[in-house]
């Protein structure tokens, strides 16, 4: 029997080290020079207008972009050369816009898919253990983040990567599911880096965000620090973000 979650000090250890990043389509850079950590425990916010590389990056993370530059490391190991399968063997899990599920599919069957059993798998969503029998193509766009969250969770991953959760749902359920994030996070000692619109929402849970212009750091720091500098957050996504106090890396 596994025993209880081990509470790591959020930032104690490195789980993911993206070493002088660079990264595109078609031999276009859309990253430059992206050096960033998530630490153990940590939940780190990447932010950025669209455009901007976010998407990009946690491709490249996942092996399904080849980095024309730099270094992806994750627990220490450099990835180059791993595929994406062997990725996620090591423990890095990626929840991409679109969720990842099979509309086709029952509730119970993606776990059954990913040999799970459904009651340990939901606890962090009890709201899905009524739903077993229904389809995922037929659930609320909520319930189908829960389903996807909820699957990613259940292999307990070293780094967990969301990207763009919210998309089409309401900020109050939004306001839901990332609490269960940083829960998971804190209490499994996980890196979870995220990528959210709801940019307030975001660096409520974080514990420190980056910020990219035109796929470059424009600024970096303490999510409570970034989140009291509107100005920079407004400049960013309008896709123009200037020098200002938070640039750089503070704190």
């Amino acid at each position: 029997m596994a025993g209880p979650p081990v509470v790591v000090e959020a930032g104690a250890i490195d789980i993911l080290e993206l070493d002088r990043l660079s990264v595109g389509y078609d031999r276009v850079p859309v990253v430059r020079d992206l050096t960033l950590t998530v630490g153990a425990g940590e939940v780190v916010a990447l932010l950025g207008a669209n455009g901007a590389g976010k998407t990009t990056t946690l491709r490249a993370i996942s092996g399904l972009l080849k980095p024309a530059s730099g270094a992806v490391r994750l627990s220490g190991q450099d990835l180059a050369g791993v595929s994406p399968t062997a990725r996620a063997r090591l423990g890095l899990a990626h929840v991409p816009p679109d969720r990842g599920i099979f509309f086709g599919l029952t509730v119970a069957e993606h776990f059954r898919l990913d040999g799970t059993e459904m009651d340990a798998a939901v606890g962090h969503f009890p709201a899905l253990r009524s739903l077993g029998s229904r389809k995922a193509g037929l659930l609320s766009g909520g319930e189908q983040q829960m389903l996807a969250i909820a699957r990613v969770l259940s292999r307990r991953p070293k780094l967990l990567m969301l990207d763009e959760m919210s998309l089409g749902l309401a900020p109050v359920i939004v306001d839901r599911l990332l609490p269960v994030v940083r829960e998971f996070a804190t209490s499994h000692g996980a890196g979870v880096l995220l990528v959210e619109q709801h940019v307030h929402l975001a660096l409520k849970i974080a514990d420190r965000g980056y910020i990219l212009s035109h796929g470059e750091l424009a600024a970096s720091g303490p999510a409570a620090r970034l989140s009291q500098d509107r100005a920079l957050l407004a400049a960013s996504y309008l896709g123009s973000a200037a020098a200002g106090p938070a640039d750089g890396a503070v704190g």
